[in-house]
């Protein structure tokens, strides 16, 4: 049950990382490259954890192993936000005089400060969910989207009819079909 829950939170948290706010947050503190990595991280994770989903009920080891993602992926997203509550906290004060802005330099609210604490929780983050996705690739886990392609190649179907086969029956509902499109054609009832 808790498991059905790790594919959304994966998903909500790369969104997150995704976040214009938090992307223009992250390229003013110099640590684009690892927003950008962890997002990587996050996709390829999200990209295989269906699967992981499906056989972590006969899997203690994989079980372990997406709780520790759910840890993770927690403290990634308080990452994130730490990020998103900086990017408004600047932006309300755009409208400051220059001797405030100084004067945040040497206050708690810093952004050498903030640039200092939130690389090192980014880092921390970034280093844990690394191990977990080589762990991952341990696990032989397949793609959810290939998996879905394999899955539902048996339900396409053909509409197209051989020309000497005769359809009966149907006639009558294709003339009423045509005659109510046609006549509707004015309006813009379709």
């Amino acid at each position: 049950m808790a498991e059905s829950l790790l594919l959304p939170l994966v998903r909500g948290v790369a969104g997150k990382a995704a976040d214009a706010l938090v992307q223009t947050v992250t390229r003013m503190c110099g640590l684009e490259d690892d927003r950008e990595t962890l997002e990587r991280h996050l996709l390829a994770v999200q990209c295989k954890l269906a699967n992981a989903e499906g056989r972590s009920q006969s899997n203690a080891y994989l079980r372990s192993w997406m709780e520790k993602l759910k840890a993770v992926a927690y403290e990634a997203d308080d990452v994130l936000d730490d990020f998103q509550y900086e990017g408004l906290r600047r932006e309300a004060r755009i409208g400051k005089s220059t001797s405030r802005k100084m004067l945040g330099y040497v206050t708690r609210h810093s952004p050498l400060l903030f640039r200092f604490a939130m690389s090192r929780k980014l880092k921390g983050v970034l280093d844990q969910i690394r191990g977990l996705a080589e762990e991952m690739n341990r696990f032989s886990l397949e793609d959810s989207i290939n998996r879905e392609e394999r899955q539902h190649t048996w339900r396409q179907t053909h509409s197209k009819l051989d020309e000497s086969t005769k359809m009966f029956g149907r006639g009558d509902d294709k003339k009423g079909v045509v005659k109510l499109l046609l006549d509707q054609q004015d309006q813009q009832k379709v």
